[in-house]
C-alpha cells in the first residue's frame, strides 16, 4: 500500500521515498508517493525521479496497481541503476498537475450549475469536458457567467470522509450515474465540499485532487455543448489560468 500524499496535501510538489518495488516491466512502487493515479477521468501525475546518485529519470504517468499499489511508470524504459530499497525524491510535473487540479474543481462547479446527472467525463491540462443526462442543451453564455462567478466567489475546497451508510442515507450526494464513489482500505468514502458546510457550492464523492480555493483557478470559457445522444449533452470547458 502506497501513502497517498497527494490527498493529505494537494500543493505538495515532491517527497523522498523508498523503492519498494520495482514491476517486471520497470514501473516503480514507492512507500509514499505525491503522484496521482489515472483514475476518475483525471489523468495521472508525471515528473521525475531524482536517484541517490544524481541520476534523473523522467515518469510518465502513474496508475494504480494491485493491492492498493501506485506504480509510477518510466517514460523511456526500465530506470538503470534502480534497486528496490533505494532512496529517491520523487518531483512532480507541477504546472502540470495544478492545471488538473483548476480543472477538476471547475468540473465540480460545472456539475453543481447543471441540474442533471453525469453520464461521463475527462480532465485534460487545457481543456475538460462533462456528459450529462439531458435532453436540451442549457444556455452556454449564462452558464460560462455562473461558473466564473462561483470561481470569483472564492470558496474554500475542502476534502474529509464519510461512511457507506451515511451515503446511503444521502443518494443524492451521487452525481454520476455509471461509477461508483471510491472507497479506502477501511471502506470510507472521501468527499469533496465546496464552500462552507451548511452552505456548499457542491458536496460529493472524489477521490481527485483540487485546488484549495476557486479563486486560485481563474477563469473558464465554455466551448462546444455537444449533443451526443437523444438525452446526451456533453459540456467542454476550457481553462484560463489566473495571472502570477
Amino acid at each position: 500500500m502506497t501513502r497517498k500524499l497527494f490527498l493529505e496535501d494537494a500543493y505538495q510538489r515532491s517527497c523522498t521515498a523508498r523503492v519498494e518495488a520495482i514491476t517486471a516491466e520497470g514501473g516503480v512502487v514507492l512507500d509514499q508517493s505525491v503522484f496521482y493515479a489515472t483514475s476518475g477521468g483525471q489523468p495521472g501525475d508525471s515528473g521525475w525521479l531524482r536517484l541517490s546518485g544524481g541520476a534523473e529519470a523522467a515518469i510518465g504517468t502513474c496508475i494504480k496497481g494491485e493491492d492498493d499499489v501506485l506504480v509510477l511508470l518510466p517514460a523511456e524504459g526500465p530506470i538503470d541503476g534502480l534497486r528496490v530499497g533505494d532512496s529517491v525524491e520523487a518531483v512532480l510535473d507541477w504546472d502540470r498537475r495544478f492545471a488538473h487540479m483548476a480543472m477538476h474543481t471547475s468540473l465540480h462547479l460545472l456539475c453543481a450549475s447543471v441540474d442533471a446527472g453525469v453520464t461521463g467525463g475527462s480532465i485534460g491540462a487545457e481543456k475538460s469536458r462533462l456528459d450529462f443526462d439531458l435532453e436540451e442543451s442549457p444556455d452556454k453564455e449564462a452558464l460560462e457567467e455562473r461558473l466564473n462567478a462561483l470561481i470569483a466567489g472564492a470558496h474554500a475546497v475542502s476534502a474529509s470522509t464519510i461512511t457507506a451508510e451515511e451515503l446511503d442515507a444521502r443518494p443524492e450526494l451521487v452525481r454520476t450515474m455509471s461509477v461508483a464513489p471510491p472507497r479506502d482500505a477501511s471502506g470510507l468514502i472521501r468527499v469533496v465540499r465546496i464552500g462552507a458546510e451548511g452552505d456548499s457550492v457542491d458536496f460529493q464523492p472524489c477521490g481527485g485532487t483540487h485546488v484549495a480555493n476557486t479563486s486560485d483557478i481563474g477563469r473558464v470559457r465554455v466551448g462546444k455543448i455537444e449533443k451526443k445522444g437523444r438525452q446526451n449533452r456533453r459540456i467542454n470547458i476550457h481553462w484560463e489560468p489566473a495571472a502570477a
